[in-house]
């Protein structure tokens, strides 16, 4: 097929872009003609509350990238419509995963289908936001009126859709894995590369830094002697995207200052691999999710991983064969951590974890793309 793929990539960073980047080879190994038409801006800065949204990252891809849509210039979304409209791709691939993207991708989806040919099917990672605005359910509906089909990576999205349409037709696919973050090293090259003490065990906590995933929680756990006592410190990897100044206090006020390790600078993707080397266990102490690219990053690493049971984290965790899956309250977050390490799951965890992730494979992801492609041509 000739397929299209709308939505952020290359020089764009984050988790989002990566995901339409891997799909995109994927999809290229799978026989098909892809391309990908990004985002010339993608936030107005009022709404991005990062340094930057580019990455320095110097990459070649095996498909074009064009970065074409200014998600807030309305003439701008009928030309990239007409220009999409025009190449007559079988199918749009469209990601989803903010309200405020309603208005341009939907245009542009809506513009596309009046040629007749052009599928559209929706990955969405989110139709209900986790930091809700005025206008959101309006914004959402609108997409969704112009898309034909979606694809949900967690249960709890899947069922978030059909409060928005009943008719259309939906599939849940698990979020794959992210093998794209470099190779798999020993945790001393690792922690040489970071210039952090083996003689010290870590917990890791990655990615951008916002309120509902709970850094809070996990601060306030690690506050327990215990950490101190067994040498265990508190790795945090990602670019405050919330008040920095709030978790500075806290980690002040519990005294936490020679525990944690704060590397908030945003982390360039060939050097997210130290950072998961190096980690015994990955912490995801979310006060709400849907699904989560961290976690697929931590199963390519085979390492062990904490989640708390909100969206769909507990969909991917088995809790104590692989990690843990606790309610997002401090005591059950530091309980499962003491556990870990004075048990050493270490070795146990990451040996299940390697028949575990074959679950979450890409082609199961470009499977149910077909199947529902399939589904949609039929109606």
């Amino acid at each position: 097929m000739k397929i299209t793929i709308l939505g952020p990539a290359h020089p764009l960073r984050g988790g989002i872009a990566a995901l339409n980047e891997r799909l995109a080879k994927q999809l290229v190994a799978e026989g098909h003609e892809v391309n990908i038409v990004s985002f010339s801006l993608q936030y107005p800065k009022i709404l991005f509350p990062g340094k930057t949204q580019f990455s320095d990252d110097k990459r070649s891809f095996i498909f074009p990238i064009s970065p074409d849509v200014n998600a807030v210039n309305p003439f701008n979304w009928l030309q990239v419509g007409k220009r999409i409209k025009k190449s007559r791709p079988d199918l749009l691939i469209v990601r989803f995963w903010l309200p405020f993207m309603g208005m341009s991708l939907g245009t542009i989806c809506k513009t596309v289908r009046k040629n007749g040919h052009t599928k559209i099917i929706s990955v969405v990672d989110n139709i209900i936001p986790h930091e809700s605005r005025p206008g959101d359910k309006f914004l959402s509906n609108y997409f969704i009126k112009n898309a034909d089909g979606f694809i949900a990576m967690s249960k709890s999205v899947l069922n978030d859709l059909s409060l928005f349409d009943r008719t259309k037709p939906k599939k849940f696919t698990p979020h794959p894995v992210y093998d794209h973050y470099g190779e798999i090293e020993s945790r001393d090259t690792a922690l040489e590369k970071l210039n952090l003490d083996a003689g010290f065990r870590y917990v890791l906590f990655f990615g951008f830094i916002r309120d509902y995933k709970g850094l809070d929680l996990l601060l306030e756990a690690f506050a327990d002697s215990f950490f101190v006592k067994n040498k265990i410190k508190l790795i945090v990897a990602g670019e405050f995207y919330a008040d920095e100044a709030k978790y500075l206090k806290l980690i002040n006020e519990l005294k936490l200052e020679k525990q944690v390790i704060l590397k908030t600078d945003y982390i360039p993707n060939p050097e997210v691999q130290n950072y998961f080397n190096a980690a015994d266990i990955v912490a995801q102490p979310y006060k709400s999710a849907t699904q989560s690219g961290v976690t697929q990053i931590g199963y390519h690493f085979n390492k062990p991983m904490l989640v708390t049971d909100v969206g769909g984290l507990s969909e991917i965790i088995p809790h104590g064969k692989i990690g843990y899956v606790v309610p997002p309250q401090k005591i059950k977050i530091k309980n499962a951590l003491k556990d870990f390490f004075k048990n050493n799951y270490t070795e146990l965890f990451s040996q299940n974890i390697i028949e575990e992730k074959k679950r979450f494979e890409w082609n199961k992801m470009t499977e149910t793309i077909y199947e529902l492609f399939k589904e949609i041509n039929h109606d």
